[in-house]
């Protein structure tokens, strides 16, 4: 989905324009620009870039190239983007259960409220339980009973230690009563992967990468991670309906930049991302996914998200069940 987009005179202009008004580096930008990313192709996080990418391009009249650097669960881009220069030419694309519980775990040796320059969040989005079809279980209260039966026999995929999925296996363990093996994975692309061909038996993942797959009946939806259920999966319960009465997990994707980009750069790309995500075809790309598009209010706004959700983190990762498998 990478493209190269041409500058046109109106482009160069308006760009100009907005550099006068809000005092922008001079010539910004006149280069590609990059936006990291911590998993592998074909993941939520990835497909998220993806689509802002192509807009931003399009409004820019320069490539925003997406750059995946799967590896350490995430933190490989998390630390290039925080040592990166704050020119404007470095973005990352993550998750808020990825950039909090990083620091909550004390898996990075900065603040992530301080170390990053807060753009806007992007998507809110639930997940789907998913399941290989072979695994002989049509809804969650008979794969809990599998689990039951068979100890440590379900193993479950996610992006890796620490991130949302992980955190939806553990708690679906601890709150079910059944034992399961953990395989963390450097990307939510690789999880599907193993988890279509059989390596794994089932996993939370985000909809927008694994509906394609329960539509193409790859994979097996049982239930959806929100309050209520999703307007593009109507039949498929809540984990609290399908018997985990509780149960909820909800995330959302966010672009940042490292401590110290302009902010005449951060409120232009803010504005410019919330108008593109506003637009029908960036609303049907998530929406047909599971996903809404869901900018924030302002760069100060995300900031805020960023904080609760960091505050939230601190006390997930002293759940005996998750705090255990971390260790």
């Amino acid at each position: 989905m990478r493209a190269t987009w041409c500058l046109t005179a109106g482009m160069l202009c308006g760009v100009a324009a907005l550099a006068t008004a809000q005092a922008l580096p001079p010539g910004y930008p006149n280069k590609s620009i990059r936006l990291l990313v911590g998993n592998a192709p074909g993941g939520g996080i990835d497909i998220t870039a993806r689509v802002v990418a192509q807009k931003i391009s399009e409004k820019w009249g320069r490539n925003f190239v997406v750059d995946n650097r799967p590896g350490a669960s995430g933190l490989i881009a998390l630390d290039m983007t925080q040592q990166a220069a704050p020119d404007g030419y470095t973005f990352l694309v993550t998750s808020g259960s990825l950039i909090a519980s990083a620091m909550a775990q004390k898996r990075v040796p900065y603040d992530v409220r301080t170390a990053y320059a807060p753009v806007s969040q992007l998507t809110a989005l639930y997940y789907m339980l998913l399941i290989n079809p072979s695994l002989p279980v049509n809804s969650v209260k008979e794969l809990i009973a599998y689990g039951k039966s068979k100890p440590g026999a379900l193993n479950y995929g996610s992006s890796g230690i620490g991130g949302a999925g992980h955190l939806g296996g553990e708690l679906l363990a601890s709150m079910a009563g059944i034992k399961m093996v953990h395989v963390p994975y450097k990307g939510g692309g690789l999880v599907l992967a193993d988890l279509i061909s059989g390596q794994i038996q089932l996993g939370f993942t985000s909809t927008i990468s694994g509906m394609p797959h329960v539509r193409g009946g790859r994979l097996k939806g049982l239930a959806m991670t929100g309050a209520k259920r999703a307007a593009a999966f109507p039949d498929l319960p809540t984990m609290a309906e399908a018997g985990v009465p509780g149960f909820e997990l909800i995330n959302w994707y966010g672009l940042f930049g490292p401590a110290g980009t302009p902010h005449a750069i951060v409120k232009l790309l803010h504005r410019d991302v919330s108008q593109s995500l506003a637009t029908p075809d960036a609303q049907s790309a998530f929406a047909k996914d599971g996903a809404d598009a869901a900018p924030s209010a302002s760069p100060e706004a995300f900031r805020r998200v960023l904080a609760n959700e960091v505050a939230d983190w601190q006390k997930i990762v002293k759940l005996p069940g998750f705090a255990d498998a971390l260790r």
